[in-house]
Parts: structure tokens; C-alpha cells; sequence
């Protein structure tokens, strides 16, 4: 569920005062164990922590305007969310956390991509802040560019696709030399077989 909050604050305000106090606990832990090269704000309808561009140019591949997402907070309509993108695409640190969050002795409701939560007692915070922390910008950025080369979605793709346009244009370079050749109807000089009345004239002449 987006919200249409523009800002973090305007996001916590919409939402009941449970649910206000259980995302602002888990945004305390995030902040207190985020990499200073992350920033905060609202991304995609949720409370996002992202690369911003100034530190990763190209942003998040779906949608280039927008900085690369490492994490977020939302509230559902049945439940509330701690997306850790981070972790899905990292085996150690998904296999850690998993780990980590099993001694806790607290049911763990993982996702495709996100922590599932109906109140604070829900969570084992200190995992939490502790994959956040093991994640800093620059590893993360390595992380996914990593697995988009892996995807053929890299800068790999790219370069052979630049690779590929020269070649069409020498291809198409070539094409009108093809063309060239109808040019050079030899056969045009057939008048010369019109000369042949010439003849007629030395016929006059054995004929006097």
C-alpha cells in the first residue's frame, strides 16, 4: 500500500499511533546502523533508504530517475514491512541473518523481499541493525552490479551492443556500391551494331 506522503515525517503522521511507534522504533534502529552514504526519504509510496545518485549515478536499473533502493518501511493493510533488498542478494548475508534471527527464538515471516510484522514484538531488532550495519553503500553497489552482469543487464550488454552498431553501419556503407553496378552496362555500346549500313555503302561501289 503507497502512501502519498512526500515526506517521512508526513508518512509517519498518516498512520495509527501503533503503528506510528512500531515503524519509528525500526527507523531508529536502520538510522542508528546505516552507512553515512545512505539517505532517507520516501521512495515508492514507503520510508526508503537508498544510494542516492550523487554516489551511484546511474540509479536503480527498473527506473534510472530514481537512486538505487537498499532498504524501507511500510504499512500494509494487514501487516508492516522491513524491506532488506540488501539481503536478498548477498547469500552470506542472507544465510547470517536467517541465522541470527533463529537464535532469537522469534518466528521469522521472510518474503520474497521483505520482514513481515504485526507489532514490534514481532522483530528481532538487533539483527536487523546488525545486516543494515554489515551492508555499507559501497559493498552493496558492488553487490548489484555484480548481479546485473550476472543478468546480462550490466555495463556488459552495453558494450556489445555499441559493438554492434558499427557494424551495421559499415554493412549499410557497403550497400551502395552494390547499387553502383547497373552503371556499368557494357551492353549500352550495342549502337555500334547500327554501323552495319555502313556496308551498303561498299556495296554501291562493286555495284559500278
Amino acid at each position: 500500500m503507497q502512501s502519498k506522503a512526500s515526506t517521512v515525517e508526513a508518512y509517519l503522521e498518516s498512520l495509527p499511533s501503533d503503528r506510528r511507534a512500531a515503524l519509528q522504533a525500526v527507523r531508529e534502529v536502520i538510522l542508528k546502523n546505516l552507512d553515512g552514504e545512505y539517505e532517507e526519504g520516501v521512495q515508492y509510496g514507503m520510508i526508503g533508504y537508498y544510494v542516492p545518485h550523487r554516489v551511484f549515478p546511474p540509479g536503480y536499473h527498473c527506473d534510472p530517475r530514481q537512486p538505487l533502493p537498499f532498504a524501507a518501511l511500510a504499512s500494509q493493510k494487514n501487516y508492516m514491512s522491513v524491506y532488506l533488498m540488501g539481503v536478498y542478494g548477498d547469500t552470506a548475508a542472507l544465510k547470517w541473518f536467517e541465522d541470527a534471527w533463529a537464535k532469537t527464538g522469534k518466528k521469522l515471516d521472510m518474503g520474497k523481499s521483505c520482514v513481515r510484522f504485526k507489532k514490534i514484538e514481532d522483530l528481532a531488532l538487533d539483527v536487523i541493525g546488525g545486516v543494515i550495519k554489515r551492508m555499507p553503500a559501497k559493498k552493496y553497489v558492488e553487490q548489484y552490479q555484480a548481479t546485473l552482469g550476472a543478468m546480462g543487464k550490466g555495463r556488459p550488454a552495453k558494450a556489445e551492443a555499441a559493438t554492434e552498431k558499427p557494424a551495421a553501419k559499415k554493412a549499410a556503407a557497403k550497400a551502395p556500391a552494390a547499387k553502383k553496378a547497373p552503371a556499368k552496362k557494357a551492353p549500352a555500346k550495342a549502337p555500334a551494331a547500327k554501323k552495319a549500313p555502313a556496308k551498303k555503302a561498299g556495296a554501291r561501289v562493286s555495284a559500278g
